[in-house]
């Protein structure tokens, strides 16, 4: 094995990297990002990465700014003559265009894969992607971590006695009935359909939710839509209690607001993107790190990552 692992940040992120850090073992590296007058990104590694392992941590949400200076890292250590070059990433944007759905569009995931590989990293660790098939997308080897890991204990200890798991969406089915089938519990799902993007026109239910306490499980809150027009929906069929988990909070536009006036018991989110101030009460954030941190150990000493996913083994009888 060569090198020591070391960890570095980009901007966007380092309060989740210092928490990766702490938990991995290591002190964070020191990096600089700086800006000339046009607004132009300059890095550069602070401290020698020859032949090191060099795990970048940076989420790519907006603005696009965080995409780019995670392209710029990576060139700079592999400039630097770092070993290997390992991409953090923990929410992986323009997930969402993933496909052609439409004539004349771009698949936004596909383009970003592209640029990745393309400026030398040698691994992609991420987490929950919106269509599972963006790993195909890169020519480099990708971790894609689930956050039903850090969600089930949570879930675990809330003890609900009806417990019924709902997809907000046909899309997150598969997702769900994961989730589902480790409490051996029911599922529902919520059929929706848009007139144009975070615009919904019309939703329905299917499934019976009447006397069950609803847990809804997607991977992107964006403007809260989706999760509170369909937690109003399952309250209206005679559900209990309505909570929903969802591991990136892109939380924009009205998006607090909706939260906060919705039925929703609570809305439970990872830290993979920050939270901005004057997050309703009703939003809580729980941390991937420590998930984190056992994935780049292993990936630095070689090992496989099939224990981090909870609800492939030990399901409940």
């Amino acid at each position: 094995m060569s090198g020591q692992a070391r960890i570095f940040s980009g901007t966007g992120s380092s309060y989740l990297a210092e928490k990766i850090a702490e938990k991995f073992g290591t002190p964070l590296g020191d990096v600089s990002s700086t800006r000339f007058s046009d607004g132009e990104i300059g890095i550069e590694f602070k401290e020698s990465i020859r032949g090191n392992f060099v795990f970048l941590v940076q989420s790519t949400f907006a603005p696009a700014d965080n995409l780019l200076e995670l392209l710029l890292m990576v060139d700079a250590a592999r400039r630097a003559s770092a070993y290997k070059v390992i991409c953090v990433i923990p929410y992986f944007g323009y997930a969402r265009q993933d496909r052609k759905d439409r004539p004349r569009v771009a698949i936004g995931s596909k383009l970003v894969a592209n640029m990745i590989t393309a400026a030398g990293a040698d691994r992609v660790i991420t987490m929950d992607l919106h269509a599972p098939q963006i790993q195909g997308y890169f020519d480099i080897p990708v971790d894609h971590l689930d956050s039903s890991a850090v969600f089930i204990p949570y879930i675990e200890n809330l003890n609900l006695a009806n417990l019924t798991f709902a997809a907000p969406d046909v899309g997150s089915t598969n997702r769900v009935r994961e989730v589902a089938s480790y409490f051996n519990a029911e599922m529902v799902i919520c059929d929706k359909h848009r007139k144009r993007a975070n615009e919904i026109a019309s939703m329905t239910v299917i499934g019976d939710v009447a006397g069950k306490d609803i847990i809804l499980v997607d991977d992107i809150c964006d403007t809260g839509g989706t999760l509170t027009k369909a937690a109003a929906l399952l309250k209206e069929k005679g559900a209990t209690s309505v909570r929903a988990f969802c591991t990136h909070p892109v939380l924009s536009g009205n998006a607090f607001s909706n939260i906060a006036n919705s039925v929703l018991e609570e809305l439970v989110v990872c830290d993979t993107i920050p939270l901005r101030e004057g997050a309703p009460e009703k939003l809580k954030q729980i941390t991937v790190s420590g998930l984190f941190a056992t994935a780049l150990r292993n990936a630095f000493e070689n090992k496989s990552i099939h224990g981090l996913f909870v609800h492939s083994h030990n399901r409940k009888r």
